[in-house]
C-alpha cells in the first residue's frame, strides 16, 4: 500500500473565525496571519493506493463557483484536482472510492464537475463510489443558518443523482488498513479516517483539527456548530492518540504536514512537525 498526498489550491479564512474566543495576541504566536486579519490554510487530500483500489480522502474547493463566491476567500496557488492527481501519476478514472469527511463545500466541492458540454453537474469521478455519513448528508440537506453557507448541493445531490452516494451508519473498517469513526462537534457526521501505514497509524485530521495549532483543547475553530462536545472529543481522542503514538496529518495546515504528540505540564501539545515523505 503507498500513500500519496495532493495538494490543491490554498484559500484563506479570518483568523477570528478560525480560532474563536481564542484572543489574537495568543493564536498568532501558533498560527501566522497576514495585515487583513487572514489566514492561509491548503486543501491537502490523501490517495490511498492498494492494488486495484485508490481511495481518495476528500476532493477540496473544486472549480464551479463563480468569481464573486471565491473573492471572499482569497484564493491562491490554485491547482485543478484533475492535475493534482496527475502530478502523482493518476487520473480521475483510476479513483475506485471517495470518502467524503463532510460536506462542507472546501472539503467535497470537487466531487462534482459542470459537463461542459451538457451544461450540467455531475460527478468527476465516473468510476468512484463516494461515501459520507447518514447523519451528515441528512444535516446537508436541512442546514441550520448557521452552515446554510457551508453546504452548496451542487457539490453533492449530483452523487445521489449519479447513483454514486453510499453511506456510513456508524464507526467502521473500512477495510483491512482503513477505519472511519464519526464525531459531531464540528458539524453532525464528520467522518474521521484513521489509516494503519508501515507500523503506525495516520490519523488524517479533516476539520476534526484543522491545523496543529488547534491541539490546545480551548482552541475551538470558531466554524463549530458544538464547541463544548468538541472539546470533549478532541480530549478524548487526543489521549487514545498520544498514548498510541499516532501521527497526526492536517488537511488545511498550510505550515505544518504532519506532527506527533507530546505531553507537557499543559495538556497534550504538539511534537515533531515533519512532512508525510519523512514517515519511515
Amino acid at each position: 500500500m503507498n500513500l500519496h498526498v495532493i495538494r490543491t489550491t490554498n484559500f484563506k479564512l479570518d483568523g477570528g473565525a478560525m480560532f474563536g474566543v481564542v484572543p489574537k495576541v495568543l493564536w498568532i504566536k501558533q498560527y501566522p496571519a497576514d495585515e487583513n486579519n487572514l489566514c492561509n490554510l491548503t486543501t491537502r487530500l490523501l490517495l490511498i493506493e492498494d492494488k486495484d483500489k485508490k481511495i481518495l480522502i476528500n476532493t477540496g474547493l473544486g472549480e464551479k463557483q463563480s468569481y464573486d463566491f471565491f473573492k471572499y476567500y482569497f484564493l491562491n496557488e490554485q491547482i485543478t484536482l484533475k492535475n493534482a492527481l496527475k502530478n502523482v501519476g493518476f487520473n480521475v478514472d483510476d479513483i475506485s472510492d471517495v470518502i467524503l469527511t463532510h460536506l462542507h463545500f472546501d472539503h467535497c466541492g470537487g466531487s462534482t464537475i459542470v459537463n461542459k458540454n451538457t451544461g450540467k453537474v455531475e460527478p468527476l469521478f465516473k468510476n468512484a463510489k463516494y461515501w459520507v455519513s447518514r447523519q451528515q448528508w441528512e444535516w446537508a440537506l436541512s442546514p441550520n443558518v448557521r452552515e446554510k453557507p457551508s453546504f452548496l448541493k451542487e457539490n453533492f445531490l449530483p452523487l445521489y443523482d449519479y447513483g454514486q452516494l453510499y453511506f456510513v451508519d456508524e464507526n467502521i473498517k473500512f477495510n483491512e488498513y482503513l477505519e472511519l469513526r464519526i464525531f459531531n462537534g464540528h458539524t453532525r457526521g464528520l467522518i474521521l479516517p484513521l489509516i494503519d501505514y508501515k507500523e503506525k497509524k495516520i490519523v488524517y485530521t479533516t476539520d476534526f483539527i484543522p491545523t496543529s495549532a488547534h491541539i490546545t483543547l480551548s482552541w475551538v475553530c470558531g466554524y463549530d456548530i458544538d464547541p463544548l462536545l468538541s472539546i470533549k472529543e478532541h480530549e478524548e481522542f487526543l489521549k487514545e492518540a498520544y498514548e498510541n503514538n499516532y501521527i497526526l496529518m492536517f488537511e488545511h495546515d498550510f505550515y505544518t504536514e504532519c506532527c506527533d504528540l507530546q505531553q507537557t505540564e499543559k495538556g497534550i501539545r504538539v511534537g515533531k512537525r515533519f512532512n508525510f515523505k519523512d514517515i519511515y
